[in-house]
């Protein structure tokens, strides 16, 4: 899985966290690799892949030892200030600094992943658009800063809410289950 992101992420130095610790004192974020190319993917997408091999793993034998990858379809690739962009929209009045000179350590300008054989093999595919996955990953943050105390009944509304579009778009993980 590449690039994922979602409600929880508290890492230092990932573009999701530095925002909205940056945000939630009115500070500017300081963005480096801005043109950087990344598929990103809310966190609940890998996890239902996962879930969805395992139970598969059972069925068919011949799957045990094959790698797969679970992320979004090509066309959600996104630059890193697409992303702070999007974000910032769900977020509201927000500020960044470019860092001049773009790359700094050994971070590549494009990553991509081919799902294709999880799409091929077991059926499939991320739920959420890029949007989508924005929008829930700035509401989890919105409602940790707001209602910590409702937080773990949140969380699990996400869950449910993501579970009822993937049954909406008709995706086998989701059905079968």
């Amino acid at each position: 899985a590449g690039n994922v992101i979602g409600g929880g992420d508290w890492a230092i130095g990932r573009i999701v966290p530095d925002c909205v610790k940056s945000w939630i004192e009115n500070n500017n974020v300081e963005l480096r690799n801005s043109l950087s190319t990344r598929p990103w993917q809310h966190v609940l997408e890998p996890l239902s892949g996962y879930l969805y091999l395992a139970a598969k793993l059972k069925e068919n034998i011949d799957l045990h030892g094959e790698p797969f990858n679970f992320g979004p379809s090509g066309e959600q690739d996104h630059t890193v200030i697409e992303l702070v962009q999007e974000m910032s929209e769900q977020w509201g009045p927000v500020s960044w600094n470019l860092i001049k000179g773009g790359k700094t350590g050994h971070e590549a300008n494009l990553l991509k992943l081919n799902c294709d054989k999880a799409n091929r093999l077991l059926g499939w595919r991320a739920v959420l658009t890029f949007k989508e996955t924005v929008e829930m990953t700035i509401a989890w943050y919105r409602n940790y800063y707001a209602a910590k105390d409702t937080n773990s009944e949140f969380t699990n509304n996400q869950i449910s809410e993501y579970t009822d579009r993937a049954r909406q778009r008709l995706l086998p993980w989701a059905i079968d289950s």
